[in-house]
């Protein structure tokens, strides 16, 4: 639970990918799927499904902790996340908190998981 929930620490890419960004895409793309079943959702319009805005508004909080702890294993503050709004330069975050290793040994967040 810690994961999900807690801003401190560091975790690395395989928890990031495995433990958070798969099953998140996972349940999302089946409530989305269920959404578009049963005809509240409509990829011609551009809106939002239920059970998937749902899912996705109740799961916000969760994916900018695991993001802060991404951050902290990059030894970056979680001030860095903000950088994921301005185009072009979001594709910085998006690759190192996803593909770069964390530092080696302990950093000013932590020791590495």
């Amino acid at each position: 639970m810690s994961l999900l929930f807690s801003l401190d620490g560091r975790i690395g890419r395989s928890t990031y990918w495995l433990k958070f960004c798969l099953p998140y895409l996972a349940i999302y793309l089946l409530l989305l799927a269920a959404d578009w079943r049963l005809g509240t959702y409509d990829p011609d319009e551009k809106t939002v499904g239920l059970l998937s805005g749902i899912f996705v508004a109740v799961a916000l909080y969760s994916s900018i902790a695991v993001n802060v702890k991404r951050c902290h294993d990059r030894d970056h503050s979680p001030w860095f996340l903000l950088l994921g709004f301005i185009p072009i330069l979001n594709l910085w975050p998006f690759i190192e908190l996803g593909f770069l290793a964390g530092t080696d040994g302990p950093n000013g967040y932590g020791d590495p998981e």
